[in-house]
């Protein structure tokens, strides 16, 4: 399990991204534990696989 430090760190984006995220709801699942937040490795994976780009799907790009 990793904290939003180490998923930042991991995405190589700002912490408050990862905040953000986390209000929104558009981030990937987390757990809480305690007060503390943690995310799953497979969360994690399941949240970039469903934000991969096919470039064969973008339409009208130069």
């Amino acid at each position: 399990m990793l904290s939003p430090k180490q998923l930042a760190q991991l995405l190589g984006v700002p912490i408050g991204t990862v905040y953000d995220w986390n209000h929104d709801g558009t981030g990937p699942r987390y757990a809480r534990v305690g007060k503390h937040v943690r995310y799953s490795i497979p969360d994690i994976e399941a949240w970039l696989a469903a934000r991969h780009v096919d470039r064969s799907d973008r339409r009208g790009a130069a």
